[in-house]
């Protein structure tokens, strides 16, 4: 049979029509998986069509995924941190949702706070185990939606869960169909996709699930958990690992709308973010991510960096009230007043992500720094370009770094003939000449520019909060 595809104004064959293998031992891709060693790359050369969604958006877990990695966050800095991922969004809906535990006084603390607050975005959605139990917890909450464990993979039905692939099945549908008569869109979290038999189990659960939104008129939400990390996103690959098929056999075979499917990614193969961009390009509106990119072991997708993706995609057409300044006001909250560690060199919100030490670059940044700056840092992320001064810096680095960091303005700004200047490179050698190892630090730099440029720090020394 031929089906017409308005999107691609072509006649497409009917798909085949997967059902259920109830499968007597687990299927578990020992090929691809040996644990003794590397997981395998297996390519079988199918290419999937891309095939974005008219509209892509993400939706944020630092609360559910990103917590469960760190100590309990304080239901203060969580409402804070609502507040900035509103005031960022600004209303745009680009950060669509963020979810939430339900188990804990603290959490359900959070959760009324928040809701106090009547923000369209980011909206607050659940998270539950399949048990019907902890449904009562969302009805409670008066939540609209909940993300609920539906486990897929033989790794976690077999050896976890100690169910068939049918008992899986059956169970999954009973607390789906319960969160559907009370009203409440259920987002099935397709845990460990990238492990499970796609069109032996997965497909036809999807395909189900659909069969009840239609029934019931409402939206079922499938998330696309990569929970291990093995998602491949190359041309080619073969599944479960392929994410491009993934979300292609979803789309198309078991008809899930683009608005209803959700990549949800961990690093362990430095692979969160590439995946969650591929997610999008082949038919999921949605990809699930933490702020800083944490969560449990490797962690999550970095928010800060899908933000980048989406503008670099999408452009600011619709947008325009999106604030990306804001993503440094989080990730300095979230590092001095709640004690997340970020690495000094992870990009956009490391301390170091666009300081140069290269007494080269420094001076390619006083002639014009677009040539060392990946974009305007200052405009986009309030973060100026800056110099880490070290032996390597020479009289180039050590200008800018003064003129930056005192934010002097253009016609005013030092030369690296500058006397001052030239002192202060001496002094610089010396130290290291001497043997020391360590990077100069900004409070030595600040005494030496007030003890030999007294006018710059007199005049200059506010901006930099001295």
């Amino acid at each position: 049979m031929l089906r017409y595809n308005k999107t691609r104004k072509l006649f497409e064959e009917e798909f085949y029509h997967y059902e259920l293998q109830d499968v007597k031992e687990p299927q578990l891709y020992r090929d691809f998986f040996p644990y003794d060693d590397v997981p395998k790359i297996v390519f079988n050369n199918r290419v999937m069509p891309m095939d974005p969604p008219e509209d892509i958006w993400i939706t944020d877990t630092t609360f559910r995924d990103g917590q469960q990695s760190l100590p309990p966050f304080e239901v203060d800095d969580i409402v804070h941190i609502f507040d900035l991922m509103h005031k960022l969004d600004g209303n745009t809906g680009l950060i669509r949702q963020t979810e939430f535990f339900l188990y804990t006084d603290r959490d359900r603390a959070a959760i009324e706070k928040c809701l106090a607050r009547g923000y369209k975005y980011p909206e607050i959605t659940g998270w539950i185990r399949a048990v019907e139990n902890d449904f009562k917890l969302v009805k409670a909450m008066g939540l609209k939606e909940t993300g609920i464990l539906t486990s897929v993979s033989d790794y976690h039905i077999f050896l976890k869960l100690k169910w068939t692939r049918r008992q899986a099945m059956d169970n999954y549908l009973k607390i789906v169909k319960t969160a559907l008569d009370n009203g409440i869109i259920p987002r099935c979290h397709f845990e460990d996709i990238t492990r499970a038999d796609i069109y032996g189990f997965v497909v036809p659960f999807a395909s189900e699930l659909m069969k009840l939104a239609q029934q019931y008129k409402m939206p079922v939400k499938i998330r696309m958990c990569d929970t291990m990390g093995y998602g491949i996103a190359m041309p080619g690959a073969a599944l479960p690992r392929n994410v491009n098929g993934i979300v292609y056999n979803l789309h198309h075979f078991a008809g899930v709308p683009s608005e209803w499917l959700e990549w949800h990614g961990h690093n362990d193969f430095y692979r969160g973010l590439t995946n969650g961009i591929y997610a999008w390009m082949y038919g999921a509106c949605s990809v699930n991510a933490a702020w800083l990119g944490i969560g449990e072991r490797t962690g999550n997708t970095p928010i800060e960096a899908l933000i980048m993706e989406y503008i670099s995609l999408r452009g600011r057409d619709g947008k325009e009230t999106l604030d990306t300044t804001i993503i440094t006001e989080i990730a300095r909250y979230m590092s001095q007043k709640m004690g997340v560690e970020i690495a000094a060199k992870q990009p956009l919100v490391g301390k170091n992500f666009n300081v140069t030490k290269a007494g080269i670059h420094a001076d390619g940044l006083m002639k014009n720094e677009e040539i060392y700056n990946i974009f305007d840092t200052k405009k986009v992320l309030n973060r100026p370009i800056m110099v880490g001064i070290t032996d390597k810096s020479g009289v180039s680095g050590i200008a800018f770094w003064i003129n930056a960091f005192f934010e002097i303005p253009d016609g005013e700004k030092l030369a690296k003939d500058n006397p001052g200047v030239v002192k202060i490179k001496d002094i610089v050698d010396k130290q290291y000449v001497d043997g020391r190892i360590i990077g100069i630090a900004d409070e030595e730099m600040i005494t030496w520019v007030k003890e030999y440029l007294p006018e710059i720090y007199k005049k200059f020394g506010q901006n930099a909060g001295v």
